[in-house]
């Protein structure tokens, strides 16, 4: 069945299937050229059953390999075979339910991720240890010189001035927050519900000096009080969940002055409405979703505010999840020595997966600017990308 399957999916890009019989079986042709080696046929029946999910489970089971790279596999099935199941009212139904993140679920959602050791994102972030997509401006540019230029690029496009106060929403281990606070002189708050990153960050900025500028506590946005010349948050929208995007950015207005202004940077869907996936949502990021703009800019509207820019970032987590998985890679005998060789594979199936659905899926990074007014806003954004690259912002931010 999954031969019949295959020979009739597969056009774009060439896949080898070793089959546990000792059968190999070649589909469509082109670019990518994946190799799959399925070791029993135990695994093929769980594939045919549920393959959103098993395909994930039975690869950190070791049922599988991909001698031509993770990532060439799971693109060649992203550009022939759906990638989500299909949807249904009960589904729907499940959808919503899963991303009902009141505060207790959110604080149990995060810590399943992000309160991980921190030694272990340290073996493969950047220096600065940003958990977000970077800004290559250019190809070559290496992951510390793409996460400073992201970091540039969110410092313009807020139109920072000396003295003001910004609050940072899901500030990560801080080095955003630290960023900003150096390059602007600005005072930074930010909140986390993730106890190591709050414990890491307060070190950060400690070590740095920065205490009487940049504080981090560990509050849910919901809870936090306080109002701010400008709001930013990168990479925790995706956690908040559709049944409280209307609270989100009723927020976020509440949070931002009479003439504040705010910038989103999150993961969102090219296309329409979709589902997360299984597999992601039970072993990486559960209570997850990246949301569709259609879904987005609705309670935007409600809350009051106002988009006044908006961009996608197109291929840039690519670059990003490739350069997280080469460093992972290197470090993978540590990584099992500490982990196991389970949680090495469910990694680096995570990473490769995120890779090719941004390189051939429909994810892409989304930065909204947010006002609760026009008025004095840059008509151009010339001057947002005009040093957001600059290769001595890196030894500054360093």
């Amino acid at each position: 069945m999954l031969e019949n399957i295959l020979a009739d999916a597969i056009r774009t890009g060439r896949l080898t299937v070793r089959y546990p019989t000792g059968v190999v079986g070649s589909y469509g042709e082109g670019s990518p050229d994946a190799e799959w080696v399925i070791k029993d046929r135990s695994t093929i029946r769980r594939l045919i059953r549920n393959p959103w999910l098993e395909l994930g489970e039975t690869y950190m089971e070791g049922k599988w390999s991909a001698p031509n790279g993770l990532a060439a596999l799971i693109e060649v099935f992203l550009r022939n075979l759906p990638d989500e199941p299909p949807s249904s009212p009960l589904s729907n139904l499940r959808r919503y339910l899963d991303q009902s993140n009141g505060l207790g679920a959110s604080r149990r959602h995060v810590a399943h991720h992000y309160d991980l050791d921190e030694s272990l994102f340290r073996l493969f972030l950047d220096r600065e240890m940003h958990y977000s997509c970077g800004y290559f401006s250019r190809p070559d540019m290496s992951l510390e010189e793409a996460q400073v230029a992201k970091c540039e690029l969110i410092r313009h496009k807020l139109e920072l001035k000396p003295g003001m106060r910004i609050l940072d929403v899901g500030c990560g281990w801080g080095g955003l927050a630290l960023h900003l606070a150096r390059m602007a002189d600005v005072e930074v708050t930010g909140i986390t519900l993730s106890k190591e990153q709050l414990r890491v960050a307060t070190t950060r900025a400690r070590e740095a000096d920065l205490s009487d500028r940049v504080q981090f506590r560990l509050e849910d946005y919901r809870e936090h009080r306080g109002l701010y010349d400008r709001v930013v948050s990168v990479g925790m929208f995706e956690h908040v969940g559709i049944p409280h995007y209307e609270t989100f950015f009723a927020k976020i207005r509440e949070r931002l002055a009479p003439a504040g202004l705010a910038l989103l940077h999150h993961i969102g869907r090219s296309g329409p409405p979709g589902q997360t996936n299984p597999w992601i949502r039970r072993y990486i990021f559960p209570g997850g979703y990246n949301p569709a703009l259609s879904e987005v800019l609705s309670p935007i509207e409600k809350a009051g505010l106002k988009v006044a820019d908006l961009e996608v970032l197109k291929f840039h987590y690519q670059y990003t999840l490739r350069e997280w998985q080469r460093r992972f890679q290197g470090q993978r005998n540590e990584i099992v020595r500490r982990l196991d060789e389970r949680f090495a594979r469910m990694w680096e199936f995570y990473l490769a997966a995120c890779e090719a659905a941004f390189a051939v899926g429909d994810l892409v990074v989304f930065h909204i600017q947010l006002a609760r007014s026009l008025e004095g806003l840059r008509m151009t954004r010339d001057a947002w990308y005009a040093q957001s690259d600059r290769k001595d912002e890196v030894a500054q931010s360093a």
